[in-house]
């Protein structure tokens, strides 16, 4: 007999492939030369003042550390690879690309209104591949809502809910910057991920917010159960009828 297991989802798929290729060439050039973060990086002030356009996309190929990369690049491979099977490479890759641009764009909004932690955004250098990986956390959770993903690597949530959560810490996390994670730019993959989907192919509010995917849907089902649990509390069976009955029982 023979044994065999796998672990995640299966190989890396070409376009996956190839993010990952970039994204750690990107980190050892930076690496060798630690300037090119502060001109490929996200800075609104940069883009917004000197016009370094291309920022929006840059930003999302160069990380900090060695951890930040390992981390992002697994999580890319867990989810990715899963949906580049579904959509295909081309389609994968532009995906990748709105979500991970959407993000950044929602950064320089966010940098640009009249709150106490948009100065700090302003001035602040972004970079990972984090706004582009939310996007692809909310694909996940609107092809497959029901599919469990361990919380904190601790216990299984359904993807749909895991979501919920991730956009609600996100957003509550937003006005405290300084803590080194780009809590905006991660609503903003996010929202890009849901508003790009939801137009591109016409799904409907119902399947997105209110059906498949939403706690509405859930409350109403869980309400609903409760209602049919009790109306079964009044049609209990009891013995009954004689001995030449067929069926003793009545309702």
């Amino acid at each position: 007999s023979t044994f065999s297991h796998s672990f995640g989802p299966g190989p890396l798929t070409p376009a996956l492939k190839a993010l990952v290729i970039i994204n750690v060439t990107a980190f050892l050039a930076t690496t060798i030369v630690p300037a090119m973060t502060l001109s490929f990086g996200l800075r609104p002030a940069d883009v917004v003042g000197n016009l370094q356009i291309w920022q929006p996309v840059t930003y999302m190929f160069l990380h900090g550390s060695v951890g930040h990369i390992l981390f992002n690049m697994l999580i890319l491979w867990m989810f990715g690879v899963q949906l580049e099977r579904l959509w295909g490479s081309k389609f994968f890759l532009r995906y990748y690309l709105v979500a991970g641009c959407g993000a950044a764009i929602v950064t320089l909004i966010a940098s640009l209104l009249p709150f106490s932690f948009s100065a700090a955004t302003y001035t602040t250098v972004t970079i990972g591949a984090s706004g582009a990986i939310y996007g692809l956390l909310m694909a996940f959770a609107i092809y497959y809502p029901n599919a469990p993903i361990l919380m904190f690597f601790l216990f299984p949530v359904p993807a749909k809910y895991f979501v919920m959560i991730l956009g609600a810490i996100a957003f509550i996390s937003a006005p405290r910057y300084g803590d080194g994670i780009g809590h905006i730019t991660h609503l903003g993959g996010l929202l890009a991920g849901y508003l790009y989907l939801s137009r591109l192919h016409g799904l409907s509010a119902r399947r997105f917010g209110f059906g498949r995917f939403g706690i509405m849907a859930d409350i109403k089902y869980r309400y609903v159960k409760w209602k049919m649990s009790r109306l079964r509390k009044k049609f209990n069976v009891y013995s009954g009828g004689n001995d030449q009955d067929w069926d003793k029982k009545i309702h």
